[in-house]
């Protein structure tokens, strides 16, 4: 048994994994029994990475490009490359990822299979949005190609589709044409909730990349506060763009729990909301410190502790999203579980073309929390009900606690996708959140 784990390191699972070395050859299914499960880099912070008595199919060498059309700036490569791969890539050719969150280290191949999103969604939609053709090898030797044109029902079960519909060999991506990559962010202070969404309805005609980082141990008339984030690519030569970041730190080894607590994480959130001198602050970015600012943390998910950690991250209809997200940030601030990273951000209203993608029109809101027991668990299901509560939905890629009746509330298409799903493809993820544990 292997000892792959999701970002999270929870759940703990035994499983077993087989590597990929070429996009050509067959699957290695003979002598296995139990499913099988497409594995990349393991960035997904619960079990959608995980397949518990299973075996994992590693992914990691699929990393070849295959080719590349300048003119119309599509790129075809193997699941298995990174966007960091693709990003070294394509940065000097003069074009940019359409969409990425919030680390580079995941794979093409997860990108897709959790249609991710970012921070111009308002602008770009999901990554799925730009595939525009993908090769699925299924468990019994077929290899099908999928577009929004050919194969359309298994394509839409494949975006966001979990890795369940089989093995995503290649995929061809459509990368966005930018002058420079170099942005240009202004960062300013806003004092609630009422601000905040001000903030975002004025920043989306204007500006292609929006975010906001919360104060979620913030109370009373602080409720809210946080700072806003707002960016363009820069418009000037890329010659004067600015120099890439400074290799990060490593986090050694794993750090004791109570290094998190209500009184380190309150002095962090106020230090970091009052850090700026101005009401905003405008500077020039590389992209790399833009998009990815935890990414110079290496190991950044072992300061949670031995138990780990869990996020949670919901989207929440805009009719009542101010009143919900009060009520969430209210309630983890008397929680003491307080979290350090709070993302918050505002979604546009482009479709997404996955059967189970996790993105629509609304705001989403983001918690980390370190594990410690009953207290997170019972946080968890709170802010699970208030999301339910409110018409909204969980994701997937983040998730590790939502039982059968959430999730069948939230996605109430699965069992489409449990139509289109390889029959020896399945992961802990999905036995849990259809019922299926044990089988």
């Amino acid at each position: 048994m292997s000892a792959y784990q999701s970002w999270g390191r929870f759940p703990r699972v035994e499983q077993d994994a087989r590597p990929l070395s070429w996009r050509h050859q067959p699957l290695p299914l003979a002598g296995l029994e139990g499913p099988v499960l497409a594995y990349g880099q393991g960035r997904s912070y619960g079990d959608a990475c995980l397949n518990q008595g299973g075996t994992l199919l590693t992914t990691r060498r699929l990393d070849h490009f295959i080719t590349f059309d300048p003119q119309e700036g599509l790129l075809r490569a193997e699941a298995g490359a990174t966007l960091a791969e693709v990003l070294t890539f394509c940065l000097p050719r003069g074009f940019f990822l359409p969409v990425t969150p919030g680390t580079r280290y995941v794979t093409l191949g997860g990108a897709v299979a959790n249609d991710v999103h970012g921070k111009n969604h308002h602008r770009q939609g999901t990554f799925g949005r730009h595939v525009t053709r993908l090769e699925l090898l299924r468990s019994d030797g077929s290899r099908t190609i999928c577009s929004p044109q050919e194969n359309r029902e298994l394509f839409a079960a494949t975006i966001g589709g979990l890795g369940l519909t089989g093995l995503i060999t290649w995929i061809e991506l459509r990368l966005l044409p930018v002058v420079n990559p170099g942005l240009a962010v202004e960062n300013i202070r806003f004092g609630g909730l009422p601000e905040f969404f001000a903030l975002s309805e004025e920043s989306d005609a204007g500006y292609d990349y929006t975010v906001a980082w919360v104060d979620c141990l913030a109370k009373g008339a602080d409720r809210g506060r946080g700072i806003f984030m707002r960016a363009n690519h820069l418009d000037t030569p890329p010659g004067k763009a600015p120099k890439p970041p400074r290799r990060g730190l490593v986090i050694p080894c794993q750090l004791p729990g109570w290094l998190l607590n209500p009184w380190s994480l309150k002095a962090f959130n106020a230090l970091y909301y009052h850090w700026p001198r101005r009401e905003v602050v405008g500077q020039v970015l590389d992209p790399l410190g833009f998009f990815y600012p935890l990414d110079a943390l290496d190991n950044w998910n072992l300061i949670y502790g031995p138990q780990g950690l869990v996020q949670f991250q919901c989207v929440l209809p805009m009719v009542d999203a101010a009143t919900v997200l009060g009520e969430m940030l209210t309630l983890t601030a008397r929680s003491g579980m307080a979290s350090f990273l709070a993302v918050l951000k505002v979604f546009g209203d482009l479709p997404s073309p996955g059967l189970l993608s996790f993105p629509r029109p609304g705001a989403t809101l983001a918690l980390d929390f370190p594990i410690r027991g009953r207290q997170t668990w019972d946080l968890m299901a709170e802010l699970t009900r208030l999301a339910r509560q409110a018409g909204g939905s969980m994701y997937p890629a983040k998730d590790a606690c939502l039982r059968p009746d959430d999730f069948a509330a939230f996605y109430p298409h699965h069992r489409e996708l449990d139509n289109w799903r390889d029959p020896r493809f399945s992961s802990s993820f999905w036995r849990r959140v259809t019922g299926q544990e044990g089988q």
